[in-house]
């Protein structure tokens, strides 16, 4: 099978695309021939040494896809041979195939293709986990998105709509904003000209946002803490800025806020019946026309370093796929 290596730690460039064989199944193990495979930014960190999971070189980058089983292990009840799923494998997924355990697969629901399905889990896992179990989210709160055009960021856009929330979408410019007011948000800041924490409080009467969702880091987290609601919730995403902010402690004890971390790599392995449950309902959401995953491009497996670089360039909105050309 065909995978794109990881032999050394470094850009998106010194990724190599080589034959190699097989992994074998084991007992509650699948195989997956894989036609997508979603990109994240966690995966530019990964190649970098720079991640807080570590594989042993050489490894795939790649942590969510879809496609077809073709082998299961023994003891595995829950898929069969030619069932169309989604997998979270963590790394291997710029691949031909992958082999994960069945714990870590999904059903594909009949409302998604691989392309879909490939870019799904992810981000909607982890934003809706943020704002269901973390930020406690309410129908008629407002909740601030930082890097709304963003896979994450989008998707948070979505789910709060979805959950009764106002949404004000926050991105560096307009172009970006016109992606998530496609995708339901109620009020746009582009947040490269003038104050973010001034617009915010303008939009909010003064009051600040009750929720904020921060995949960002750097300057604008600090900034987004200066306008936040009396008893708000600041969410740590991840630091897409490549800066991790060093929050002033004065801030959220002046407002009551709290600042919530977010990790829901560990909430999959830790709760994995919230996580489950999580599942049902964004599936749900999916078939409702609630949700509408946006992919920005799809890549070739041999041009991983193309894709990675959307990401790192900040050029993308949405999601960025890689198929590997399965049919």
């Amino acid at each position: 099978m065909r995978a794109v290596l990881c032999k050394e730690h470094g850009p998106p460039e010194s990724l190599v695309t080589e034959d190699v064989a097989s992994p074998a199944v084991g007992e509650n193990e699948v195989r997956i021939g894989i036609h997508a495979c979603g990109v994240n930014f966690p995966d530019t960190l990964i190649i970098q040494g720079k991640y807080q999971i570590q594989p042993d070189l050489p490894f795939s980058p790649g942590s969510e896809v879809a496609g077809e089983v073709l082998e299961v292990g023994a003891g595995v009840t829950s898929v069969k041979v030619g069932d169309p799923v989604m997998s979270l494998t963590g790394w291997g997924g710029f691949a031909e195939e992958v082999v994960i355990g069945a714990d870590r697969v999904l059903p594909m629901p009949s409302t998604m293709d691989y392309v879909t399905g490939s870019g799904f889990p992810m981000v909607y896992g982890t934003s809706y986990h943020a704002l269901k179990q973390r930020a406690n989210l309410a129908a008629g709160e407002t909740l601030l998105v930082l890097g709304a055009s963003g896979g994450v960021g989008l998707a948070a856009v979505e789910l709060g709509k979805a959950m009764g929330a106002r949404v004000i979408a926050a991105a560096s410019s307009d172009a970006k904003l016109e992606v998530a007011r496609e995708h339901g948000a109620d009020e746009l800041v582009n947040y490269s000209e003038g104050s973010l924490k001034d617009k915010v409080k303008e939009l909010t009467g003064g009051k600040g946002a009750d929720v904020i969702y921060d995949p960002v880091g750097g300057e604008a987290c600090e900034q987004a803490l200066r306008c936040i609601n009396w008893n708000g919730r600041l969410l740590i995403i991840g630091f897409a800025s490549g800066t991790i902010p060093k929050i002033p402690a004065n801030l959220p004890l002046l407002k009551g806020s709290s600042v919530v971390g977010v990790f829901w790599g560990d909430f999959v392995r830790r709760q994995p019946q919230d996580n489950a449950t999580n599942f049902q309902e964004l599936f749900a959401m999916h078939a409702e026309g609630k949700l509408k995953p946006h992919v920005w491009k799809t890549f070739p497996l041999d041009q991983a370093a193309d894709a990675l670089n959307g990401l790192l360039s900040r050029e993308a909105t949405g999601k960025i796929v890689l198929t590997t050309g399965r049919s």
